[in-house]
């Protein structure tokens, strides 16, 4: 379930995008929050990660990248990035959207999203 809280304000929202055991360990899923399309991962150490879904290089679907160490390998062309801040490691890549991820008490993840402001 996709609900966003009612306490931030209407530019950020938080997400509670399902319980952890969605995503097995060491592994990561596509995310979809209205518009926005993620890669969210929980590594071996039990941390949450979420990043853009696309590798700015070439497309790559980042969901399925190898992660270790809180980095995470695109599938398409081995580029690294780390997961805690979207940084190219040892390539010349453009860095990753992150988004703010955690596991809360009821072993939910909950991802903070700034929406577009719909206003016309």
């Amino acid at each position: 379930m996709r609900s966003p809280s009612t306490t931030d304000s209407p530019q950020t929202q938080t997400f509670d995008i399902g319980h952890i055991d969605m995503i097995p360990i060491g592994e990561g899923r596509l995310v979809q929050i209205r518009h926005i399309h993620l890669a969210v991962f929980r590594t071996r150490e039990g941390k949450v990660f979420a990043t853009q879904a696309l590798c700015p290089h070439k497309g790559g679907p980042l969901w399925d990248g190898t992660i270790d160490a809180n980095k995470l390998v695109c599938p398409l062309h081995s580029y690294t990035f780390d997961l805690a801040n979207g940084e190219p490691i040892d390539n010349e890549c453009k860095a990753l959207k992150t988004y703010p991820a955690r596991v809360k008490q009821n072993d939910h993840i909950e991802v903070k999203i700034t929406l577009r402001s719909s206003a016309k």
